[in-house]
């Protein structure tokens, strides 16, 4: 596969040749499931408690006689049936992740990335950079080459430009070892340097 460079002014910087089987794979979405899953899943701190009935502050003192009340036989506050008592079989932290093999998350990735060129929605730029930390100039140069939601690759981050894209909130920047296929899939258009295009390539070898 073959797709032109450009340079963030929009004009052309020659062209590139995708491997096929990183960039043109046929798209599966039980693949791309399983993967957001197990990423999201990874993501949730699982710090949710209740208290149970031993943690719960009351008297231990019986709260009243066991005969002679007409009412059920009761022997503390704590009990679950009661407003303010321990909670029964509640939420308590944990984990939420699981398991996936390294060869299942490289073959993720992959197709998250023969999706977006598979709907036209890859761009390879020449270089992701930047003379200052200016966001303006950055921010209508984005705006001519109608990005909208956009993810940027590289190989390794330009400090400026990464300061530059910082107070934009529809550009994220990631190195090629962050790359994942939750936030590519979050994006409108994934954009990729050549340098990115490298690394990622000897990243899913």
């Amino acid at each position: 596969m073959k797709l032109d460079v450009i340079k963030l002014d929009g004009k052309k910087a020659g062209s590139v040749d995708l491997g096929d089987e990183i960039f043109g794979l046929e798209p599966r979405a039980d693949i791309l499931h399983r993967m957001v899953r197990w990423q999201r899943n990874n993501a949730q701190a699982g710090t949710h408690k209740v208290k149970t009935r031993s943690e719960t502050s009351y008297s231990t003192k019986k709260i009243y006689r066991q005969k002679g009340t007409g009412g059920a036989r009761h022997g503390s506050r704590n009990a679950p049936i009661f407003r303010g008592g321990g909670i029964y079989k509640g939420p308590t932290p944990r984990s939420h992740g699981h398991e996936l093999t390294k060869k299942f998350r490289k073959l993720g990735l992959k197709h998250a990335l023969s999706s977006k060129a598979a709907t036209g929605n890859l761009v390879i730029l020449d270089e992701a950079s930047a003379k200052d930390t200016k966001t303006g100039a950055l921010a209508k140069q984005v705006k001519a080459l109608g990005w909208k939601r956009v993810l940027i690759i590289d190989a390794t981050v330009d400090e400026n430009f990464a300061v530059a894209t910082r107070n934009i909130d529809t550009i994220d920047v990631l190195p090629t070892m962050g790359a994942n296929v939750y936030d590519i899939l979050k994006s409108d258009t994934l954009v990729i340097t050549k340098a990115g295009i490298e690394a990622l390539e000897a990243r899913l070898k």
